[in-house]
């Protein structure tokens, strides 16, 4: 089979960073153009938009859609009505219903969709699904703290309507999570915290059970500062399960058992070449199903807790000051991070003006 012709929508760091080492180190694509209102790749033609690059460049076979997620719905589903396979970034869009349209369009015209979660293709992530389904799980506990001002200076649309806020690392932890566990599972109940003046929370402190009552917590926050969080702990009748670092290690009882190089971003576009050429779709939905609910993220889903309250928030302010470099799972070396004009929250010192959002179900 010929190289796949791939062209690229949303040229920012993680394309630089992940896509397009990515893609150049595998045989099975032809990057052939991009599209973004700033960012350019060198040696190919590039584009402002999506529909100036489909209307000139006809050869296009696949489209890698990297842009905010509240934007790609519409990108999209113009690349499946002009006949391309679409590569979703994680997480595969702004509400659960519009990856659902998507879906079924692809499907109706013999396309493959991919909804990229890159984080379960993490060097310790199948050891840990194959650890805890040879025993029974009594609890797991879910920390992922790392720092806004870091990873996303500059950038309003991660604190926009859609744009997941902490989540957008946190998904990353429920990809995870919901992988390796060896059943479903459903949000009980869930406390948002957002910065004044923004529709994304900055932390999120959510509970989870299944058929059997797992006892499952998660705790995300953006706010941390110092060394960066991403663990996974589960207890079992087989020992203490610690999956450390986004994913990349793996102990039991504090013994390192898996310790691999990351290979997430190669081996995305080692699975997307496969469900191409297979003419297959690979769309898991379970991870957003997880947290989504209508008022705090504006999608609703099958495990949206039925009471809402709203409460002022306790946390201090956020203040935004430039850091050093650190590197999160997954992700590239990141340049130093400058204050962005908006702030979340007051810099005072003074008791943040914040919301935090409760959800919890009623027995």
């Amino acid at each position: 089979m010929s190289p796949i012709n791939l062209a690229i929508v949303g040229v920012g760091k993680i394309v630089r960073d992940q896509h397009l080492p990515a893609v150049a180190g595998n045989g099975d694509y032809r990057l052939i153009a991009a599209a973004s209102r700033h960012g350019t790749v060198d040696g190919i033609d590039n584009f402002k938009s999506i529909d100036a690059m489909l209307a000139a460049v006809p050869g296009i076979d696949a489209v890698s859609l990297c842009m905010p997620p509240q934007y790609r719905y519409e990108a999209a589903e113009k690349a499946l009505s002009a006949g391309k396979h679409v590569f979703l970034e994680k997480p595969p869009g702004a509400t659960l219903s519009e990856v659902a349209d998507l879906e079924a369009l692809a499907a109706a015209r013999g396309l493959s969709l991919f909804a990229s979660w890159h984080s379960r293709y993490a060097p310790a992530v199948e050891a840990a699904k194959a650890f805890l389904a040879g025993t029974t799980i009594r609890s797991m506990r879910v920390i992922w703290k790392e720092d806004v001002r870091h990873w996303h200076p500059n950038q309003d649309w991660i604190w926009q309507a859609g744009g997941l806020g902490v989540f957008d690392p946190g998904i990353n932890a429920l990809s995870i999570v919901t992988h390796i566990l060896p059943r479903p599972v459903f949000i009980t109940a869930a406390t948002l915290e957002f910065p004044e003046n923004r529709d994304a929370p900055i932390a999120a402190s959510m509970t989870f059970s299944d058929a059997k009552g797992l006892d499952l917590a998660a705790e995300f926050d953006w706010r941390q500062t110092g060394k960066q969080s991403w663990d996974i702990v589960a207890e079992t009748d087989a020992g203490r399960m610690v999956l450390s670092e986004g994913g990349a290690k793996l102990s039991v009882d504090g013994k390192l058992v898996h310790d691999e190089p990351e290979q997430e971003y190669p081996m995305l576009y080692r699975r997307f070449a496969e469900i191409v050429k297979a003419g297959t779709s690979d769309v898991d939905l379970a991870p957003s199903a997880m947290w989504r609910t209508p008022s705090c993220s504006g999608g609703a889903s099958s495990s949206t807790p039925s009471t809402i309250e709203k409460r002022p928030s306790a946390r201090r302010a956020f203040s935004f000051l430039p850091i050093r470099p650190r590197r999160r799972p997954g992700a590239g070396p990141a340049a130093g991070a400058a204050a962005p004009r908006a702030r979340p929250a007051r810099t005072s010192g003074r008791r943040s003006a914040g919301r935090a959002c409760r959800c919890r179900s009623r027995s």
